[in-house]
């Protein structure tokens, strides 16, 4: 499943070219990436058609862009929400190119400085989905994720500043910041560990705790720390506890400059280009392999329905 920086990465990638764009058509292939879209709001297509996009945002996996009439200057409202489930894509097309086998959503844009373009959400296992949601205020009054530098020079001009970076949409609103947004809280954080029985993974994936992490940077990131996965939160001293946040956010960034971690063809970013990340991995899916550090076979363990991975001497249950 796509994590942070695999989404941050989607997510850099349209923002220069859908800020600002008019949605001019929408085209829905299979109903079912819609699942999410709360049919009382009214018609998808309806919704977003003749709407403005004024920027892309984003919250741990979650990817939205905050929409308005063309002519309006209030905060908008809405937003189109994206999640790419397991093996979601979106994909920047120009105007004509032959559809992918497994298109399932395709939004026309008409951008004032990079004309028409095309915008493809394409789906193998239908996990992921596209929704129009109503936007409501942060708990924090802070902005409610990353969002880039703003529209292109050119473009129409946006809502007034700051009107929808304090709104969130409220299929977004129930997770926690990501450790990489500059609202994140650390004390807060460290204070949840401190109170809490569970393994130190389990808490490291809640996305209400804190978003965006799953289970290859989670396992990357304690390996660099030195801790279990199953290491119980609340006993990690305050400087593990330190230098475990300091080893998620380094992961991350890394990631995110080495475009994400692909394993095959279903992460890509929107050029269709996969990341390379995967070839910097020192404990997810090494096992069976020396440590990087010290040399012990890393193994694998099951983990809720899933796998963790790590060195047993490097990462000793205390």
């Amino acid at each position: 499943m796509p994590e942070l920086p695999e989404v941050e990465v989607v997510r850099a990638g349209l923002e220069p070219a859908v800020t600002g764009a008019l949605i001019t058509g929408v085209e829905v292939f299979d109903a079912r990436s819609l699942r999410r879209h709360d049919v009382a709001l009214g018609d998808f297509e309806a919704l977003l058609t003749g709407a403005r996009i004024d920027s892309a945002v984003r919250r741990g996996k979650f990817l939205w862009l905050p929409l308005r009439a063309p002519s309006a200057t209030a905060a908008p409202d809405r937003a189109l929400v994206a999640h790419l489930g397991m093996s979601g894509q979106v994909l920047l097309r120009t105007p004509g190119e032959p559809a992918e086998p497994l298109l399932r959503i395709r939004l026309s844009l008409d951008h004032p400085v990079h004309g028409e373009l095309a915008l493809h959400f394409v789906d193998q296992r239908i996990f992921g989905s596209m929704a129009v949601d109503t936007m409501q205020p942060t708990a924090d009054g802070r902005a409610a994720g990353y969002s880039g530098p703003g529209l292109a020079p050119g473009s129409p001009e946006p809502a007034p500043a700051g009107a929808w970076t304090a709104l969130i949409p409220s299929q977004v609103a129930h997770i926690g910041r990501d450790p990489l947004d500059p609202a994140f809280r650390a004390t807060d954080f460290y204070r949840v560990l401190a109170r809490s029985r569970s393994g130190i993974k389990r808490v490291l994936l809640d996305q209400k705790v804190v978003s965006g992490i799953g289970n290859i940077y989670a396992d990357e990131a304690l390996f660099d720390a030195r801790v279990h996965f199953d290491q119980p939160a609340g006993s990690l001293s305050p400087a593990t506890a330190r230098r475990l946040l300091a080893a998620v956010r380094a992961i991350l960034l890394r990631a995110l400059v080495e475009g994400g971690t692909s394993f095959d063809a279903q992460y890509v970013n929107v050029n269709g280009q996969s990341g390379y990340f995967s070839h910097s991995l020192n404990a997810y899916g090494q096992h069976g392999r020396p440590c990087p550090r010290c040399g012990t076979e890393l193994v694998r363990a099951k983990f809720m329905n899933r796998s963790s991975h790590y060195c047993p001497r490097c990462q000793r249950l205390r």
